[in-house]
């Protein structure tokens, strides 16, 4: 799962080119059922989609990657301690994941 992808962020950088959401979804060769489930975090966006998100935006993949999932939720931020290093531990852990299935990625292409 997602931990917070920014949809306004991805919204407002897909209507400064004119596009949609029906386009990112194109782009990534996903389904927008599929798109859905990472704009409402029901899943995380795989390497792959993430660099087809960065290319269609003209995006830093970096920046993309952040935006679709690696900042923590607002109200995990006003949690006690124990809570924020729950929270802390879980974008750490999204970041292996995804630096894993990034590197994965790369040794197939």
């Amino acid at each position: 799962m997602s931990l917070f992808f920014d949809a306004a962020w991805f919204d407002a950088k897909l209507a400064e080119r004119g596009l949609d959401r029906g386009d990112l979804a194109s782009a990534a060769q996903i389904e927008r059922a599929a798109l859905h489930s990472i704009y409402s975090d029901e899943r995380a966006a795989t390497a792959a989609e993430l660099a087809a998100f960065a290319m269609l935006l003209q995006a830093d993949l970096v920046e993309v990657t952040l935006r679709a999932g690696v900042a923590a939720r607002p109200a995990e931020a006003e949690g006690d301690a124990d809570a924020r290093i729950e929270s802390i531990e879980a974008r750490l852990n999204a970041i292996d994941d995804w630096i894993a299935e990034f590197e994965r990625s790369a040794k197939r292409a």
